[in-house]
């Protein structure tokens, strides 16, 4: 997209930013960006540790002499309009006079609140917690469009950057066979040495000279030698399902497997991967959505998280002009893959809340409830069991995420609504946990849930 008409914006007007949950990581990074961008300004900021709100505005650079402490309504409003607001009651950020509220909390029971009582004011919401789009996106959509509203997903997480990919191509007529991103680690080897990282920040360094043995891919063999030596760090991880399941509400993409495919491959072969199987690819339907992890050289770089779409070549004269350039076709010509290799985080978010407060862009009306991230028990949980999300993944101990077409998911429980909840009855190994095997009639999450399968 063109940003001229934002960058040459003379009206005056700003997005004003109220962000919730915003110290650390994501919202971190939203804050380090905002004083950059001349069209917007933080307005109001909030945690249940204030204190770390200001020792953050400080870190980052903020004028200490203009951040506030508030404690209700009353000292909201004797505010000085340049003043930046703390708060630790999120439902006061909504009378700071933003436009925009950022939400980074990741808890469902307070981001869907959150989001509602701002929508029902006109204030546009920009969702960063996936976890609250995935159970009441749908939902969150529709109330926006009711109320002349934008709730919107944002860039620098891998779920917006990749709708955004996927509505380019579907603009130019592109068949979308799959999309969809690299997991957040990659596998890096050293060629001279044999060595092999994984990213994952454990400094895990393990001596592989066998990978020579399938680093040129050779059609899916080649992926199993490399399942084969990899497999011990391999796992489904919750957040990646979950990202893939907001795609999938919005697009109407289905899941490519319940657990995904997860293959380990280079970014050159994601064509010759992602593709149908009777064409060497892997996959037994199209129209998916499906994770890789990214397998690279050291002097290689990095998917970063990417997105990727694998489009259908149709014109062959104008797809062979196109593969001279280098663009990254499948060995038959019939596919190719078209990605950008990056998530940013908090540096991109300020691009779609001016999107949305400026042009209106970024609701979803379509969004329907396509797939269900669904919690399956990796051993037998007993009756009891409280469940927990916890830790960097936002999984919960004991079950492996899945990702299920709706209509094969109507008894189970969304993974995102089982925080917290305990188990009325014994649940056995490789079974989902369903919403008889726990009671979840109290949560005003899984009442938005249910309001937004409802909608047709």
């Amino acid at each position: 997209m063109d940003y001229t008409n934002l960058l040459n914006e003379k009206s005056g007007k700003k997005s004003k930013v109220g962000i919730i949950g915003a110290t650390r990581g994501y919202g971190y990074t939203l804050l380090a960006q905002i004083p950059k961008v001349k069209l917007m300004e933080l307005r109001v900021i909030c945690s249940r540790h204030p204190e770390e709100c200001l020792n953050v505005l400080k870190e980052i650079g903020y004028e200490e002499t203009r951040i506030v402490f508030c404690e209700n309504i009353d000292e909201i409003h004797t505010a000085a309009d340049q003043s930046i607001l703390i708060v630790s009651d999120y439902r006061l950020v909504m009378e700071c006079g933003i436009t925009a509220l950022v939400e980074c909390t990741g808890n469902t029971a307070v981001s869907s609140d959150a989001a509602l009582l701002a929508l029902n004011k006109g204030i546009n919401v920009y969702m960063v917690s996936k976890e609250t789009d995935s159970v009441c996106g749908p939902l969150l959509n529709q109330v926006a469009e009711k109320n002349g509203a934008v709730y919107s997903l944002v860039n620098g997480d891998q779920p917006r950057n990749l709708l955004d990919l996927y509505s380019w191509a579907k603009l130019l007529g592109l068949e979308i066979i799959a999309a969809g991103k690299s997991s957040e680690y990659d596998f890096v080897w050293n060629r001279d040495t044999g060595n092999l990282t994984y990213t994952d920040g454990s400094g895990r360094i393990e001596h592989m000279p066998e990978m020579i043995g399938c680093w040129r891919y050779e059609g899916e063999k080649t992926l199993q030698k490399r399942h084969q030596l990899l497999e011990k760090y391999e796992e489904v991880i919750s957040a990646d399902l979950c990202e893939m399941n907001l795609v999938s509400n919005v697009t109407g993409l289905k899941p490519s497997t319940p657990f995904l495919n997860y293959p380990i491959a280079k970014t050159s072969e994601l064509a010759n991967i992602f593709i149908p199987e009777e064409d060497g690819g892997i996959l037994k339907k199209t129209g998916v959505v499906d994770v890789f992890y990214n397998l690279r050289e050291e002097d290689e770089a990095s998917f970063c998280g990417g997105e990727f779409v694998i489009i259908k070549c149709e014109n062959e004269k104008m797809w062979d002009i196109l593969k001279g350039k280098g663009h990254i076709m499948s060995r038959n010509d019939k596919y190719a893959c078209i990605y950008y290799p990056y998530h940013y985080m908090g540096l991109e978010t300020p691009v779609s809340i001016l999107l949305g407060d400026f042009m209106g862009i970024g609701t979803h009306a379509e969004c329907r409830q396509v797939s269900v991230l669904a919690g399956v028990a990796q051993r037998n949980i007993p009756k009891g069991t409280v469940l927990k999300v916890e830790g960097h993944h936002h999984s919960i101990d004991g079950l492996v995420p899945e990702l299920l077409e709706i209509e094969v998911a109507e008894k189970v429980a969304p993974f995102y609504l089982l925080n917290g909840t305990e188990l009325l009855k014994d649940v056995k190994k490789g079974d989902p946990v369903t919403m008889e095997d726990v009671n979840l009639s109290s949560l005003k999450t899984y009442q938005y849930y249910k309001e937004g399968l409802e909608i047709k």
